[in-house]
């Protein structure tokens, strides 16, 4: 049984964060220890431990050797997470913000004024209440299991091909798992990033544009690291396939070296859009379409159409081999359609 680190002094994080942190090594603690550490209770430290599992936490409770995460992951530490950005985009960053619980990053983003151009603010959360994905979709995360990451940006101009944005920022995740050491990683048209046919992650884009005028954006991404067996249960129990760095490969990667990374490319990759629009990361992009050559249904406010998929066009549009000929989307929801 592991020995309780010490808890810092004054912690203004609620109990479950600091119960989360000691227990984030993955090794069993008792609930003694935990309290000596803590300077609380042991009733206080099972209540944070069954708010941690309110929370989608997987916890072990073994008698005589106390509690243990089923995924383990460094907590999300600002100061940790800038150490690892290089030079040159730790100069672009002028905030970076790791919270315990919000709602939603990308809200809370939206309710700043705009950064200036060629800066970003970043906000992390452990744990999202109402995150949100494409179509009002929610992206719920657990303690420790994800990353919920937010930056914003300022175009001076509505840049073209703004729409493809979220395919831009899908070729940077792509790059930075790479320099991660992760492959086989794929980009499913719009916004989601799989590994053999699982979600691993997902993009949003939401925008604040006027007309004329500079156009601010706030990224959003999830990407799962280590959710953990019984969460993955749960997760395909609601219909979704999805998988983590962890399940997919990638065990050694901290999540604080993982989002600086997602931080560095997402930067350079925003420097880059503006100067060559969607152009430098096409290639990138067709290399890891998930659904080249297959049979596809992409639902949008027009109905639903088939065919077959074949990429996208310069401009990240949706190519579909249908009956009627080629039709090209810009938005929808595409289901790959059984063999």
């Amino acid at each position: 049984m592991a020995r309780a680190r010490k808890a810092a002094p004054g912690s203004a994080q609620p109990l479950a964060a600091q119960v989360f942190a000691q227990l984030a090594d993955g090794r069993f603690h008792s609930g003694e220890d935990l309290a000596r550490a803590l300077k609380v209770s042991r009733s206080a430290v099972w209540k944070a431990v069954g708010a941690l599992r309110l929370l989608g936490a997987s916890l072990e409770a073994v008698r005589n050797r106390g509690y243990r995460l089923d995924a383990s992951g460094e907590p999300l530490d600002a100061r940790k997470i800038r150490r690892h950005l290089d030079e040159a985009v730790r100069t672009r960053v002028r905030a970076l913000q790791t919270t315990w619980s919000i709602d939603s990053t990308n809200a809370a983003l939206l309710k700043r004024a705009s950064p200036p151009p060629g800066a970003s603010e970043v906000l992390l959360a452990e744990c999202q209440s109402a995150g949100r994905g494409r179509r009002g979709r929610t992206w719920v995360a657990a303690p420790g299991g994800a990353i919920c990451l937010s930056l914003n940006w300022t175009f001076p101009a509505v840049p073209e091909d703004l729409g493809a944005l979220g395919l831009v920022i899908g070729v940077c995740v792509l790059r930075a798992l790479k320099r991660l050491g992760m492959q086989g990683v794929q980009l499913k048209w719009p916004n989601d990033l799989l590994v053999h046919g699982k979600k691993l992650g997902g993009v949003l884009i939401e925008l604040r544009a006027e007309t004329a005028g500079p156009a601010f954006v706030v990224i959003g991404i999830g990407l799962n690291v280590a959710l953990g067996a019984q969460p993955l249960r749960d997760i395909a129990a609601s219909g979704i396939a999805a998988t983590d760095l962890r399940s997919a490969g990638l065990a050694g990667a901290g999540r604080n070296a993982v989002a600086a990374a997602l931080i560095g490319e997402c930067v350079a990759g925003l420097l880059e859009f503006e100067q060559g629009s969607l152009k430098p990361f096409i290639a990138d992009w067709r290399e890891a379409d998930a659904l080249e050559g297959k049979a596809v249904n992409v639902s949008g406010a027009d109905g639903v159409a088939s065919g077959m998929a074949r990429g996208i066009d310069v401009h990240g549009a949706l190519l579909v081999e249908t009956r009627e000929g080629v039709q090209r989307f810009i938005a929808g929801d595409v289901t790959v359609r059984p063999s």
